[in-house]
């Protein structure tokens, strides 16, 4: 079994400390995001043309709900289908070439 003593602060300044990650820079830029930026996603998604969107995409999802890991994909004729979320993520690359 193990011990079941309660840790004091005394055992933990005796601890060594390890850093948690490896990349110094990771995580560093959430939270930071300018001011002016927050106003334009918050005007963009309040427009009309977004609320239809999002309306669009719950009514596909209530009516074909999604499994584990699946997300909803448009395909080329703008139907909206069931795909993994991997290969939906993976076909829509940013920077990916189209050639």
């Amino acid at each position: 079994m193990r011990n079941k003593r309660k840790v004091s602060a005394a055992d933990m300044k005796r601890v060594k400390r390890v850093p948690q990650r490896r990349n110094k820079l990771a995580g560093k830029g959430k939270g930071r995001t300018p001011l002016s930026k927050k106003l334009y996603d918050a005007a963009y998604h309040s427009t009309p043309a977004r609320k239809r969107y999002r309306a669009e995409l719950q009514r596909a999802n209530r009516k074909n709900p999604n499994g584990k890991g699946v997300d909803k994909s448009h395909t080329k004729t703008g139907r909206l289908v069931n795909e993994r979320a991997s290969k939906n993520r993976a076909r829509n690359k940013p920077g990916k070439s189209l050639k």
